[in-house]
């Protein structure tokens, strides 16, 4: 039986907060995400430990291994328990294994620092996406979600602004010490979240096929009614996180071996996230709008066309712009296909449906670092790890644009049916 939050002061209360909080935590997701793109450069230059580009796609692959444990367990756990609890466990978790990054003596612990960082990490964005998407609008959903989901390129922003500033000069183990923040939001997130899931929208289904698997949200997920939504979702996200892993663990390291300084990269990591938030943005309020899928096929396609882009000389301008794209394509895309995911589905199979999207996309987290790695090493240059993003952006958008329509529960409400026929677009 499924917690439900009750009463109208708890409803306003938890959708007043639901979107900052959610900025809060995932800006911890963006930061941890972007810092080893952000510390490549100076890991590789540290000789004492004596690590070379593979073992830079090694670590990107080791921290993403644990994530796919985290959503799927997080999701469950999310439909399960409501969102407070899971998230409060899996915020000290990362606060925690940060810190050990941070203190780790050599680099057989700071692999172990990072791999289990990556389960609380994979944890945290089903929860956030959950928890928004629950007190959210229907009509803002997207938005919202979108909204919070930018919270990660902020956290990314900020860790490339402060990789500037003290790289080289500050030892780069000491960035992973922002781990310390997370314990800052546990008190905050345990009084602002309801305990559990929110009850304005408890019996909105009467499908057969519902009821029969009402307990079983994983099983409901593979019944005929989701079972190709669910994969193809599935798809998507992990040829969207081949996109994010391997920009966000490469990018400056390829700006440095196409010729620029550390601080030149590093202000195209900066447009990147920047063109993230904002692209992010505006693509979701286009998705809004009824333009769901159209907008996310497009976004996917945007970060071929600047992938292929940053491939080549072109003035300092222009390679910034490309690069705001490739965050849009990227991380702004991966941000639409989370928010695509809390609007197909249900409240009662919300947690569940990220958690098994983004566990399954989870296994492109793994692969895209050491992708990108294994094309470097093939092909011996840098223009070869920015082709190599061009096929999986590509194939994401196959994935969206096979999405059938959402099957709509049945409810008293009257249906607008232009909307809907917008949204399969």
């Amino acid at each position: 039986m499924k917690p439900t939050a009750g009463g109208n002061a708890t409803s306003r209360g938890a959708g007043r907060w639901a979107l900052p909080l959610g900025v809060l935590v995932l800006f911890i997701d963006g930061y941890d995400l972007f810092v080893m793109g952000t510390v490549g450069p100076s890991l590789l230059a540290y000789k004492p430990w004596g690590a070379g580009p593979p073992t830079l796609g090694l670590l990107g692959s080791v921290t993403a291994f644990g994530m796919p444990l985290g959503a799927f367990a997080a999701g469950r756990a999310s439909d399960t328990w409501g969102r407070r609890l899971p998230l409060v466990v899996t915020l000290t978790w990362v606060s925690l294994c940060m810190i050990l990054t941070g203190l780790a003596p050599n680099l057989t612990v700071f692999g172990l620092g990072r791999f289990l960082t990556g389960i609380g990490i994979g944890a945290l964005t089903p929860l956030v996406v959950a928890h928004v998407a629950d007190w959210a609008p229907p009509h803002r959903r997207t938005l919202r979600v979108g909204l919070a989901l930018t919270g990660i390129a902020v956290g990314g922003l900020v860790v490339a602004f402060v990789g500037r500033a003290v790289l080289p000069g500050v030892q780069f183990q000491a960035l992973f010490l922002v781990g310390a923040i997370p314990l800052l939001l546990i008190p905050v997130c345990w009084n602002a979240m309801p305990a559990g899931l929110p009850d304005h929208n408890v019996a909105v289904s009467v499908h057969a096929e519902d009821v029969a698997t009402a307990d079983e949200p994983l099983r409901q997920l593979f019944s005929p009614r989701y079972r190709a939504a669910t994969i193809l979702f599935a798809v998507a996200g992990f040829f969207g996180l081949v996109l994010v892993y391997g920009a966000s663990t490469w990018l400056p390291t390829l700006m440095v071996q196409a010729g620029y300084d550390l601080r030149s990269a590093l202000e195209f990591a900066m447009a990147f996230n920047g063109g993230a938030i904002l692209g992010t943005i505006a693509a979701a309020m286009i998705a809004d709008r009824g333009y769901l899928k159209s907008s996310t096929v497009i976004c996917f396609l945007s970060a071929a066309v600047a992938m292929l882009a940053l491939s080549s000389d072109h003035a300092r301008w222009i390679i910034l712009v490309m690069s705001a794209v490739a965050g849009l394509g990227t991380l702004g895309t991966q941000n639409l296909v989370n928010g695509y995911v809390a609007h197909y589905f249900p409240t009662r199979l919300r947690g569940s449906a990220l958690g098994v999207s983004l566990g399954l996309g989870r296994f492109g987290s793994i692969f895209g670092p050491s992708y990108v790695t294994l094309l470097l090493v093939v092909f011996a240059v840098p223009a070869a790890g920015f082709y190599g993003f061009v096929l999986p952006a590509v194939l994401g958008a196959v994935a969206i644009g096979l999405l059938p329509a959402a099957r709509r529960p049945l409810t008293s409400a009257p249906v607008d049916a232009a909307r809907a026929s917008r949204e399969a677009r």
